[in-house]
């Protein structure tokens, strides 16, 4: 009895196994094997094509930049005259007023320029969302708005140190 035990759990045993067609795994390759990993080349970006629209936008954004450059010198030159007059008065005098005021001004012509500025980002990010080229005259323009805020920053901030803090 001993011995025919194994042979039963063996017999019992050869009933749950499943007959398969193959008797080992294919060597061949599989299809993720085959897949190159080699980055698509890259198509050259389009040129952009004249944009009528765009160019009007550009158009009267550089004639908004213009003005608010042109008005800023002189409106500087104001406020660097008031500051040197409040030179040695106290913050809050009639002195310390008039170059505080001549600065309001100068703010005001740099918010211009700032409000250009991200209207250009803004025409840029809507050609972008649109899947169309950059645009040479957006690029340029966005350039010189960012030189022109950056100087009248700087002119303002020298301007600023002049005067003593309230």
């Amino acid at each position: 009895m001993k011995r025919a035990l194994p042979f039963a759990c063996l017999a019992l045993l050869c009933g749950c196994a499943e007959r398969s067609t193959t008797r080992y795994p294919s060597l061949l390759p599989r299809p993720v094997e085959t897949t190159s990993l080699t980055e698509p080349e890259a198509s050259p970006p389009a040129a952009a094509t004249p944009d009528a629209p765009t160019d009007a936008k550009l158009a009267a954004m550089k004639v908004t930049l213009d003005k608010s450059a042109t008005a800023f010198v002189p409106a500087a030159d104001r406020a660097e005259r008031a500051a040197i007059a409040a030179k040695g008065q106290p913050a809050g005098s009639e002195g310390w007023i008039t170059a505080q005021s001549a600065l309001a001004e100068l703010d005001g012509y740099r918010a211009t320029t700032s409000a250009v500025l991200t209207d250009i980002e803004d025409l840029a990010i809507a050609r972008a969302t649109a899947g169309e080229p950059d645009y040479p005259g957006i690029a340029t323009l966005r350039a010189a708005a960012e030189t022109q805020l950056q100087a009248q920053s700087a002119r303002i901030a020298a301007i600023q140190a002049m005067l003593p803090e309230a």
